[in-house]
């Protein structure tokens, strides 16, 4: 491979965010391509044998295997390293296999996790059932209450775990009081980006230690592939993340991370654009509903912290009407915007998080998040907002509301 200044950190550190989504990490071959390549092998072969033993010894920067290494998932992660202002990252081949690896990759047995309430369902089944099952104990608690992260601190509590916004609740957590506070008891915080990426938010630049995506969702934006990746320190993703990842084997395709490549390109548009969507629509229905979360709209209780953090406030909102049969006759009545359980994709889309993403939670758990059997999320596309309006005025009247 060519190397250009897409990979060279002297000058692709000084771009901003959105030319740094299009062009970071790029290598070229001899052949000169503009788009990055796809290189879809599993292994690499040696000029002699000196070379692969020196190369599996550490002390030959070429390639050894795709478990390992992959130029195109190298790219991807040189990217995404750059637009989060992290010194590297991984790439993991989903979302969950991404909060997987950056919790298991550094916790022990006899050690204590306190995580926010409000998550995704798959995440909180980390929280509630994985760790324990490895002696890891597990706390989880409001995340808008900042005086009760410091009180679940113990002293083997080695990691703080939280989504902000949060799915499908969109609370908010105050970074920079939740680091502040973990790095004052010397604890690792991983931040779940998913609903933001760093295109609307960079949490490091609030303290945290480890972001990690699902890159399925805004990175990609369009419903194709799952991706994850985990960001932090160099030392942190070389010590202690790949030991975890060379021997568990999360890793992601190389084609997977080609379309998260051509993804990234539009990032930034798609994000700021959507967001917008997001706020009009929300204002738009406001009045007609019981309770509306989104953290654009004034009415949300962290608005003004949401303002602070965010360049802007993403494309998803949830809305309660009231029961599980007002929610699902109003997404039966819809003609333009799907019932799906994806979300970041440049359709819109919408769910019953109680039945869907939050259906493996006990009710009780659900009651205290806030999912509740008339909740439902919504994530607004790139369509004409006008006609989205459409739709879901249509569906709501239907809905009896």
């Amino acid at each position: 491979m060519k190397n250009t200044t897409g990979t060279d950190r002297s000058i692709t550190s000084r771009w901003r965010p959105a030319t740094q989504a299009v062009r970071g990490g790029t290598w070229r071959s001899e052949q000169g391509e503009t788009s990055e390549a796809l290189f879809l092998t599993s292994g690499y072969s040696y000029d002699n044998a000196q070379t692969v033993a020196d190369r599996f010894a550490g002390e030959d920067a070429g390639m050894t295997y795709s478990r390992l290494q992959n130029p195109t998932v190298a790219m991807l992660e040189e990217r995404i390293a750059l637009m989060e202002g992290a010194e590297a990252c991984r790439a993991q081949a989903s979302g969950m296999a991404a909060m997987t690896t950056a919790l298991l990759c550094q916790l022990s047995a006899g050690d204590h996790v306190v995580g926010a309430r409000a998550a995704f369902g798959s995440c909180r089944w980390l929280l509630d059932h994985l760790l324990p099952r490895f002696g890891i104990e597990t706390t989880v608690v409001d995340s808008a209450d900042n005086d009760a992260w410091e009180a679940a601190i113990r002293p083997n509590t080695k990691v703080f775990f939280f989504e902000t916004p949060a799915n499908p609740t969109l609370d908010v957590v105050d970074l920079a009081h939740v680091c502040a506070v973990a790095k004052a008891h010397g604890i690792t915080t991983v931040v779940d980006n998913a609903f933001a990426t760093s295109a609307l938010q960079r949490p490091m630049d609030y303290g945290a230690d480890v972001v990690a995506y699902s890159a399925t969702k805004l990175m990609d934006g369009q419903g194709r592939v799952l991706a994850g990746a985990v960001c932090g320190s160099q030392q942190w993703i070389d010590e202690v993340l790949l030991p975890f990842q060379r021997n568990t084997g999360p890793n992601i395709s190389p084609f997977n991370a080609w379309v998260v490549l051509k993804g990234l390109e539009t990032l930034d548009l798609r994000a700021r654009r959507q967001s917008a969507n997001a706020v009009e629509l929300g204002t738009f229905i406001e009045p007609r509903l019981p309770r509306i979360l989104h953290p654009g709209l004034a009415s949300h209780p962290r608005h003004d912290l949401a303002m602070e953090q965010m360049v802007a406030t993403g494309p998803i909102f949830a809305l309660d009407v009231g029961d599980r049969a007002t929610a699902f006759k109003l997404l039966d009545a819809l003609q333009l915007v799907d019932i799906s359980n994806n979300i970041g994709d440049s359709r819109s889309l919408m769910c019953h998080p109680a039945s869907t993403t939050h259906a493996g939670m006990t009710q009780e758990a659900r009651d205290v998040m806030g999912v509740t059997e008339g909740l439902l999320r919504i994530n607004v596309g790139l369509e004409d907002v006008e006609d989205v309006k459409e739709d879901l005025d249509r569906a709501l009247t239907a809905a009896g509301l």
